[in-house]
């Protein structure tokens, strides 16, 4: 099994997972060299007289992967237990002979038909209690005995056929856990959830005891009676909605240790799987980065967002966060418009290159798109790819050959890494337990606070990291923790000692409520984080939709100006903090809106209401000065963003203009795409990226 479900496990990251032999399963995908280029190849669609012209143009484009095999289940084992590897081995071997690596993909996600047919029983139930059957893409139930062995079986059988063949980069388990469809109430989920609650919790009495099931009467006096947390006439115990989304997660990362441990007895390249960094709510990536040997993630750009390089700034940090600082690997991202989003715009010329890049300034070694060859057919024949429907002769394809060439000429940026002094706080669990139902507001979100922040903190031109809050945070000199709902006793702690250790923390409202069974904290509302904080929440006060309230912010000259704020405010009774920011009106007018509190060598700030992005920016400035911060990039666009790499011997500093004017940019070195040089001065045109090299 992935992770003992006995206790909550402190996240850690990518090293190998249980089982893996750390002396001989690489730290990165075996044979690619420099920036690996490539994307998801799916040859199958299309006759074979087709391939020799991909591979010839893959060559043309500068592409070093492919990732093939990922929905071909049906091919490779067209009835059960019958495998067919014919059209596979000459595929392999083509790419191959053509010096393209190849990243294999287990078909997991994708049962063929022969198995719903055989294993009925093995289809995912919805919570309503409606069976999901064939013909659309995602899994069957994670609990189902039947399909745990027929991938493992799989995912063995392409180990033992190409676990030592020369072309073999990497592995690539199954697609996207958890997308379309995480939870699964069926009867192989209740059985295992009992075991799963048994192995956590031991006995019924610490069960009962966990859950709080003397409320409304729920006490259960036998392991036959715990049900699914499945529709009911009111809200279900939300103790037990956690614990099923904890065990959901941990079902999904079972199957992947399956495969992976299948995959690993015939083959030491090494083994990863896709993440949606921030776009999949039902995965802990904390818990599944310890479990795969190289970190990848799949992006894709919200096309309804105007500034939507921020939330891809966004989920990549939080992917090298998930790495331990260790380059990752861009699965799959667009080289245009996707398909599945209301309205898919197109992106614009250089938006390709632009994106591409800005996940590597932030720490990405391998850039792949979803997929090489547009689809004639199926549910993603209008999603763009590396090769479109309009051929060679298309302003994509252009695209697509040049960045090739640019890859070529950052070779040398591989293995560098980003470093930060700021991060930021993410705990899926809490985001889990905050969106359940009956919480004070429903205007309270997890993401969007977290987003909010981050947005603050790019705008600022700082580069973050991401951190659990159980992390050792001693390197950083601000941690901010926009959505702690859920905070642990011994997570509390350890925030509290990073204050008094000499770090400055910044808390947003509704944090330190509940422990991780989501019962509130004994001492009230944010109670473990009284020390850090200075400070008691003595009620909430929500506001109506579409309220807001005025908060007067004192400045250290004794001048004041006005911030503006909605959704929320609280009481607060002041036990050593001091007020920075009072409502000056709203439920809690004249009462304290932000404070600040000096604790052991550190501070601690709180800011009770929901501030508009001016009201962040003037938090935010005030911590820096705490924390001894400068931001760098004062003079920049806002939509200017600078980021270094730090090599072995030189640093790489990324420059991405993502507004409509031209930035200049204080910086020194070579400029790697254009190979010339710069002193003291970087012009960027707008939409342009520049990447230089200088010594340290």
């Amino acid at each position: 099994m992935a992770d003992h479900p006995a206790a909550r496990t402190t996240p850690s990251s990518a090293a190998p997972g249980p089982g893996a032999d750390a002396a001989t399963v690489s730290v990165w995908a075996q044979g690619l060299d420099g920036i690996a280029y490539g994307g998801d190849y799916n040859p199958e669609q299309w006759p074979e007289d087709v391939w020799a012209e991909d591979v010839a143009l893959m060559r043309e484009a500068g592409v070093t992967f492919a990732t093939v095999g990922v929905f071909s289940w049906v091919l490779v084992e067209p009835e059960e237990g019958v495998f067919d590897f014919a059209w596979l081995d000459r595929l392999v071997d083509l790419l191959h002979a053509n010096g393209i690596r190849v990243v294999l993909g287990t078909p997991t996600a994708v049962p063929p038909a022969w198995f719903y047919r055989s294993h009925p029983d093995a289809r995912v139930v919805t919570r309503d209690g409606v069976p999901l059957g064939f013909g659309s893409r995602g899994m069957v139930s994670p609990s189902a005995p039947a399909y745990r062995a027929a991938a493992t079986r799989v995912a063995r059988a392409l180990a033992e056929r190409y676990g030592t063949h020369p072309a073999l980069a990497l592995w690539h388990v199954h697609n996207e856990y958890g997308v379309p469809v995480a939870e699964d109430y069926s009867e192989h989920a209740l059985h295992a959830f009992r075991d799963w609650l048994r192995a956590r919790y031991g006995t019924l009495d610490e069960l009962n005891a966990r859950w709080g099931t003397t409320f409304w009467g729920q006490r259960y006096g036998d392991w036959e009676e715990v049900g699914l947390p499945a529709a009911a006439a009111s809200v279900i115990n939300p103790a037990e909605r956690l614990d099923f989304a904890r065990f959901s997660d941990h079902q999904l990362r079972a199957c992947f240790v399956a495969e992976r441990d299948a995959i690993r007895a015939h083959s030491d390249v090494p083994v990863t799987t896709n993440f949606m960094a921030f776009a999949c709510e039902s995965t802990d990536l904390w818990q599944w980065g310890r479990e795969v040997d190289v970190v990848s993630n799949d992006h894709y750009l919200d096309a309804a967002d105007p500034r939507n390089q921020v939330t891809l700034a966004q989920a990549a940090d939080l992917t090298r966060s998930v790495a331990q600082g260790r380059p990752w690997f861009l699965m799959e991202h667009s080289t245009s418009a996707v398909n599945w989003q209301p309205r898919n715009v197109a992106k614009q010329p250089g938006e390709l290159r632009r994106n591409s890049l800005q996940h590597i300034a932030r720490g990405a070694d391998a850039v792949g798109f979803f997929q090489w060859r547009a689809s004639r057919s199926g549910a993603e024949k209008f999603h763009s790819a590396m090769l479109p429907h309009a051929g060679t002769g298309s302003r994509v394809w252009r695209e697509v050959v040049e960045f090739g060439t640019d890859l070529e000429r950052l070779a040398e940026v591989r293995g560098s890494r980003v470093r930060s002094r700021v991060a930021v706080l993410w705990d899926q669990e809490s985001a889990w337990a905050q969106g359940l139902e009956w919480r004070p507001s429903v205007d309270v979100d997890a993401a969007e606070r977290t987003a909010a922040w981050y947005r603050a903190l790019w705008d600022d031109h700082v580069t973050v990291d991401f951190a659990h809050p159980s992390n050792d945070l001693a390197s950083y000199a601000l941690v901010v923790a926009p959505a702690s709902y859920l905070l642990t006793a011994d997570d509390a702690a350890n925030l509290t000692r990073y204050v008094a250790d000499g770090g400055t923390l910044v808390v947003s409202y509704f944090s330190g409520i509940v422990d991780e069974h989501d019962a509130v904290h004994a001492g009230g509302y944010g109670a473990p984080l009284r020390a850090a904080l200075g400070l008691t929440v003595e009620e909430f006060a929500p506001l109506r939709a579409g309220d807001a309230v005025r908060v007067t912010w004192a400045d250290d000259g004794g001048s004041h100006h006005e911030l503006v704020a909605d959704t929320w405010t609280d009481h607060l009774a002041l036990e050593g903090a001091d007020v920075v920011a009072s409502y000056a009106d709203g439920p809690a007018a004249g009462g304290p809106a932000v404070t600040r509190h000096a604790h052991g060598r550190g501070h601690g700030w709180y800011v009770s209401t929901r501030l508009d992005d001016d009201g962040l920016r003037a938090v935010l400035s005030a911590a820096y000065r705490d924390a001894g911060l400068t931001p760098g990039g004062a003079n920049l666009g806002r939509d200017v963003e600078v980021v270094v790499r730090a090599g072995a011997e030189h640093d790489f500093t990324f420059v991405l203009n993502h507004g409509t004017e031209p930035a200049s940019v204080p910086v020194t070195g070579d400029e790697l795409l254009t190979g010339t040089p710069v002193d003291g001065w970087l012009k960027v045109p707008a939409g342009e990226v520049a990447v230089v090299r200088s010594s340290h």
